[in-house]
This record gives C-alpha cells, sequence and structure tokens, in this order.
C-alpha cells in the first residue's frame, strides 16, 4: 500500500529549484509584457497607474479591446505574495483583450509589509475600482499565489461589495494555493507570517464558495506534486458545496509556463476563461 509523507515542505513548495532552465524567468515576461504595453498605449487602449487605495502599490493597469468591452477580466499575480508586481504580466491580457474583453491587472501591497488577509481586502477594492470602470460580466484569474486570491473572492466570506460580487462569471484559478496551511511549514513563513487562524479564514479549500460560485482549477503536468494536489482539492471540495468545477492538468506545462495561454485568444485557458 503506498504511503504519503512530505520531509521536506520547502522543496514541496519550490519551483524554481525544479524547473529545468528556470533561470529564464522573470526576465522572459518583462520584454513581451513592455511591448503589450507600448502597443496599447499608442492606440490610447492602455489606462495606466489607476489607483484603487492608499497604499504606494495600490495601482492597477487597464486594457481595452477595440470596441465597447464584452465584460471585464481580472489577472491577479503570484510570487507567494512576497514578489512581483502587474508589469510583469501586461502580455497575458492579449487573449482576453483580443476577443473583446478589458483587462485589469493589479499591484498589491506584499508582505512582509502586510498579511495575507489584508492582501485580500486590497484586492478586493481593486476588483472593485476596476468593476466601477466597465459594465458586464466579471471574469477573475490569478497564478499561484494570485490564484489564491482570485478563488477567495468567490467565497462566502467575499471582500467584494454584493453589487460586484453578483457579476462574477467565472474564476480561473492557475496553479492555485488553495489551502495555506502547508505553506506554515516552510521558511518563507517567516516572511508570510501565516497562523492557524488565518490559514483557516483565508484558505478558499477551507471556506464555503459563494452561492453560484464557478471555478476551473487549472494547472501545468509538470508542476510540483503539491501545486497538482491542490489545483484537484479546491475543486473536489467545492463540488461537494454547490459550486460548479472543473479540474485541467495542461500537458507539457511546468509552473511558469502555465500562464502562456492567457496570451493567446484561441488557446484553451483563454477560451475557458471568458465562455458562458
Amino acid at each position: 500500500m503506498p504511503r504519503h509523507r512530505i520531509a521536506d515542505w520547502d522543496n514541496a513548495y519550490a519551483n524554481s529549484a525544479n524547473i529545468a532552465g528556470s533561470d529564464r524567468w522573470p526576465t522572459a515576461w518583462v520584454e513581451p509584457a513592455q511591448a503589450f504595453r507600448d502597443a496599447l498605449s499608442s492606440e490610447g487602449r492602455a489606462r495606466l497607474d489607476i489607483t484603487y487605495g492608499g497604499g504606494r502599490r495600490n495601482r492597477l493597469d487597464l486594457f481595452l479591446p477595440s470596441a465597447t468591452p464584452k465584460g471585464l477580466v481580472v489577472f491577479i499575480h503570484g510570487g507567494y505574495w512576497m514578489a512581483f508586481d502587474k508589469s510583469f504580466w501586461s502580455h497575458l491580457a492579449n487573449g482576453a483583450v483580443s476577443s473583446g474583453f478589458a483587462v485589469a491587472m493589479p499591484s498589491y501591497t506584499l508582505c512582509p509589509e502586510i498579511r495575507i488577509a489584508g492582501i485580500v481586502q486590497e484586492i478586493g477594492e481593486a476588483i472593485g475600482k476596476a468593476a466601477g470602470l466597465v459594465d458586464g460580466p466579471l471574469m477573475l484569474t490569478g497564478h499561484s499565489a494570485g490564484g489564491h486570491l482570485a478563488s477567495r473572492m468567490v467565497t462566502a466570506t467575499t471582500p467584494l461589495v454584493a453589487d460586484v460580487a453578483r457579476r462574477i462569471r467565472h474564476v480561473v484559478s492557475i496553479s492555485g494555493l488553495h489551502d495555506l496551511r502547508p505553506i506554515m511549514r516552510t521558511e518563507m513563513n517567516a516572511t508570510l507570517a501565516i497562523d492557524e487562524q488565518e490559514a483557516l479564514a483565508e484558505s478558499p479549500a477551507l471556506l464555503r464558495p459563494m452561492d453560484g460560485a464557478r471555478i476551473t482549477c487549472w494547472a501545468g503536468g509538470g508542476e510540483r506534486a503539491e501545486f497538482l494536489r491542490q489545483n484537484a482539492l479546491l475543486a473536489n471540495i467545492w463540488t461537494g458545496l454547490d459550486a460548479t468545477t472543473s479540474t485541467v492538468v495542461e500537458p507539457d506545462r511546468h509552473h511558469y509556463s502555465i500562464v502562456d495561454g492567457l496570451a493567446d485568444p484561441a488557446h484553451p485557458l483563454t477560451r475557458t476563461l471568458i465562455s458562458e
């Protein structure tokens, strides 16, 4: 009988150390992101650094299609709640923008300057701000820690106001971290400072979904086993709580390349995100 026990939690959540050629990232994202911002700015279709809160990182970029938007997509970046900002990911808006949707990408305050619970509140404010700028249905997506934040928005304890929450049509959590308790066992927690109370309050897998929640949990076949487990975990639990759920494991993708599909309007990841 197989037995499973994780002895090295840091390795279980270490992506770069377990991806061949990982030194390409995050540099590989910088040039296409800048090129996309420049292109849309030259066409008057990029509104950059829109303020949504009082923090110095409480800014979002809004990318617009060439016609009236069909709705709004919000992409929330990852980085274990400790790294990156909106500027690394702009090109990932291309799939949805080319399909007629506006895309908002917020930055947020990073740990240890803030707790994860505080980031959840900031993302709620960012989505509310963006939703006030674009009408129509709302789709949320995020990568890794951003997948956690996107999923957290459609829990029963969402920070979103009711009018915004009702507009959410779909959430796609990409390589999302849905149970924070294992992260407490890693060295990262010296910075994140997650305790049991926060893990119970902020882990989507430990919370009830809001009424009518629809979520797709999407991960790469080359992910660490813990990310594959976390990907399956949320869809499994929420299926039993009346949410509409799907689980996708995309072959030949690892933790960094898994987001690339968002840049392509024909890719199944983009098509799934904006689907009815």
